[in-house]
């Protein structure tokens, strides 16, 4: 069997069960985040994948080596473990998690004092520490570290959730809505919500068995088949849960899928509406939140991708709304974490207080082209076509505070190196397909063409 490495980054750990993530791999990387962690108890949880069980018991057990308490959540969804991590002051948190990644993968998050998932410059001192292998266990004479159990961590969350909305104007509407949580993490707290907040529930995969029914990220070409059930089952919304809870994908009552760059537009539409304050996005996410923000007068900022440069990001600017293209919204009212159930009850509560269905809020926001795509390309040539990009299109605003991204009022275009394999990702953004298949085409013919 193969021993390679697993995926460590600012992000936290991932590979493939057995192979590049195994149990002492895990202890080694809790034992290092120990190290970087202020003295306190830990919380710990994980997604429902089965694999999961394994690493829980690696978990505890560098967490016992390095003299911590243990803050056992059980199978949560990831922004749980931040809601707890602040409410009891614990020093901070590492959930179990593949998030959308593969079935076969999984992975290791792990959390700060704040609930947030570590700053760069932090995560960056966990790899490093990590690496060198420089964290120390117990003695005997100072004993092992100790675990409890909380089971109010969902009932925390759920609470947190709720005070962010009119529940009696939800509950009035009687919405009868579609939840599709394919085994993971969030199924039985997203359904808790739903009941509380009066909606009937027609429910997929809702049990937190871990095993997915369809391909686990919340994308178009993964949900087809949901379509369809929601198109049958005669509902006023379909949501689409990721394994972990922190994304959240959105159909309309025909089913049609509204895309992953919807979630947070239409949750940010609704925000803006009841509060003014500014607004946080990473360099990735569509021009419809920078129109959004423009209607009502509140500065919007760019960071680049990565849910924690875009909390950093908020903090600065003292944002009151924030997230990801991918479908996660951030409410810094009830945590640092994108958040799923975030998204369902405020997009519920558009739908209750402006009498709209999602398809009519979704047709309140401008529409844009988009296309992904990448290109195979080692980091070390990228500089160079930087500078061929940015020479070809000399209108541009450049930011290359991660990758190249290129500007202008109604488009944009983003090249950025991934961290974990030799590619560049290319995004852009436009008024229509041409506009975007164009930059598309001129960037790839540049990022391909011989030095």
């Amino acid at each position: 069997m193969s021993r390679s490495e697993p995926i460590v980054s600012v992000s936290g750990m991932r590979g493939v069960v057995g192979k590049e993530l195994r149990p002492e791999t895990v202890v080694c990387y809790v034992a290092a985040a120990c190290h970087i962690l202020p003295p306190g108890e830990v919380v710990v949880g994980r997604d429902s994948r089965p694999s999961g069980r394994i690493f829980y018991h690696a978990v505890l057990a560098a967490l016992a080596a390095c003299g911590r308490k243990a803050i056992d959540i059980g199978i949560v969804p990831t922004p749980t473990i931040g809601v707890v991590v602040r409410r009891s002051g614990a020093a901070g948190g590492v959930q179990i998690t593949g998030s959308h990644n593969p079935p076969e993968q999984n992975g290791i998050k792990i959390l700060d004092a704040e609930g947030k998932m570590l700053p760069a410059e932090q995560a960056q001192e966990l790899v490093q520490v990590f690496r060198q292998c420089r964290f120390a266990y117990a003695t005997s004479a100072e004993g092992a570290g100790s675990h409890v159990a909380n089971r109010l961590a969902g009932l925390w969350h759920l609470s947190a959730v709720l005070d962010l909305v009119d529940v009696e104007a939800i509950r009035r509407r009687r919405f009868r809505v579609l939840l599709d949580a394919n085994g993971g993490a969030g199924g039985p707290l997203a359904q808790r919500l739903l009941k509380h907040l009066g909606c009937e529930v027609v429910g997929l995969y809702l049990d937190a068995d871990g095993c997915f029914y369809h391909p686990p990220e919340p994308l178009a070409e993964n949900l087809l088949s949901v379509g369809e059930i929601v198109a049958a089952s005669q509902v006023d919304a379909g949501f689409v849960l990721d394994p972990d809870a922190d994304r959240l994908g959105v159909f309309d009552s025909c089913g049609k899928f509204l895309g992953e760059e919807y979630t947070l537009s239409l949750c940010l539409h609704h925000v803006l509406r009841k509060r003014r304050g500014p607004i946080v996005i990473n360099c990735a996410t569509s021009l419809m939140n920078e129109w959004i923000a423009a209607q009502f007068g509140v500065p919007c900022f760019r960071v680049p991708v990565g849910e924690a440069n875009v909390v950093r990001g908020m903090r600065e600017h003292g944002a009151i709304f924030g997230g990801e293209g991918n479908g996660g919204p951030i409410d810094p009212r009830v945590g640092w974490i994108r958040d799923s159930l975030v998204g369902i009850a405020l997009i519920l509560e558009a739908m209750a207080t402006e009498n709209a269905s999602v398809r009519e809020l979704a047709d309140q926001l401008p529409r844009f082209a988009m296309r992904k795509l990448k290109v195979s390309l080692a980091s070390a040539d990228f500089a160079e076509k930087t500078e061929r990009l940015i020479r070809m299109f000399p209108t541009a605003r450049v930011d290359l505070s991660d990758g190249l991204r290129l500007a202008w009022d109604d488009r944009w275009l983003l090249c950025r190196p991934s961290n974990t394999e030799p590619v560049v990702r290319v995004i852009a953004e436009g008024p229509s397909d041409q506009v975007v298949d164009d930059l598309c085409s001129q960037a790839l013919a540049t990022l391909s063409a011989d030095s």
